[in-house]
């Protein structure tokens, strides 16, 4: 939210004294895009749609998910990790993921949602992240359509990793070689 977990992770680079890494962020950055019938919570099944339509941008609920590109560079600038570093990716990340990714992703955060632009993260990013390297997966538990991409997914893949339950939403697993 608002570059926070990308914040956490230029710090720890920075503690690291690493300070090569690339780092990505695919955002809209105008909050989010048209969810598919898929696309309900979980712990009550009401639709994003219905929830999308019952609240107004800025009205202090973050259904929207609004988080200004200005704000979220003035966030990652205050942990002194190289600016340059910062690949920011403005568009739906169904489409921009088509056009621009990096070959090789020690670690994948798939925050996005909704069904259809979790499905592409995975099509897209999951071949490019190294053995070894950890996938973390923020709406698992919360959104039936992110469920439903990460398990169709897998299950085309023929291979399921254990994802480990990091609260009732997300889940983090060790990509194996």
């Amino acid at each position: 939210w608002r570059g926070g977990s990308v914040m956490a992770m230029a710090k720890e680079l920075n503690r690291l004294s690493v300070t090569d890494r690339q780092i990505w962020l695919y955002d809209t950055y105008a909050g989010m895009t048209a969810p598919t019938d898929f696309d309900v919570e979980a712990g009550t099944g009401v639709t994003a749609t219905e929830m999308l339509s019952t609240t107004e941008i800025g009205d202090g609920n973050n259904v929207w998910c609004v988080a200004g590109r200005a704000d979220v560079e003035a966030n990652v600038r205050s942990t002194d990790y190289p600016f340059s570093n910062f690949h920011f990716v403005e568009g739906d990340v169904a489409q921009t993921l088509q056009t621009s990714v990096p070959e090789e992703i020690a670690l994948l955060r798939l925050d996005t949602d909704w069904y259809e632009s979790t499905r592409v993260g995975l099509e897209v990013l999951y071949p490019r992240l190294v053995p070894g390297g950890v996938c973390i997966l923020d709406d698992y538990g919360h959104w039936q359509g992110a469920r439903t991409a990460v398990d169709e997914y897998f299950a085309a893949q023929g291979h399921r990793p254990y994802m480990h339950p990091i609260d009732y939403s997300g889940r983090v697993f060790i990509k194996n070689g």
